[in-house]
């Protein structure tokens, strides 16, 4: 098995795997271990899709989940390609998304603010905090979504480990 990741900046770490299995015989790999084997994870199966959870004993609202694709290869039809991608819980991650998007929006509507301010000649004090501010905003809640990250660091080790373990059966 062959490993590539993205660079660990990202908030959301990708992986990709090359494994010598057929997508099918993988899948029903993952299905057995975590339905009939290992019941502690939760777990959801759709299509080429498997979305791994932490259990619900150590489950945080920082607590990763853990979807893998499982495609065939190009190449070799006996080949797949597990695909993974670490992240928050789809709820986590909306409201993230969509406080960032609300930061954006209010940026535009300060920053033109601002402008028609100071070409009107009028006081522009509370746009030009806003325009100061909001970026600041930004970079708290990318640093928030990091520690978010790193707490939830050793239960991706572990939905990692697990995801491996099933691999090498």
């Amino acid at each position: 098995m062959r490993e590539k990741t993205n660079s660990p900046i990202h908030l959301r770490p990708r992986f990709s795997l090359d494994v010598k299995q057929k997508p099918e015989e993988l899948i029903n790999k993952f299905k057995k271990a975590l339905t009939e084997g290992n019941k502690r994870y939760p777990s959801r199966f759709v299509d080429g899709h498997i979305i791994i959870d932490v259990p619900k004993k150590d489950d945080h609202f920082w607590s990763p989940q853990l979807n893998i694709e499982v495609v065939a290869s190009e190449t070799d039809k006996e080949k797949s390609i597990v695909k993974g991608l670490f992240g928050p819980k789809p709820q986590v991650w909306t409201l993230f998304m969509f406080i960032h998007f609300v930061v954006g929006i209010a940026f535009l509507i300060f920053a033109v603010m601002l402008y028609v301010k100071w070409s009107l000649e009028e006081v522009y004090v509370l746009p030009l905090m806003m325009v100061i501010f909001l970026p600041i905003l930004w970079t708290v809640l990318y640093f928030l979504g990091r520690i978010g990250k790193s707490t939830g660091h050793t239960q991706m080790d572990d939905l990692h480990d697990l995801m491996i373990n099933i691999l090498n059966n």
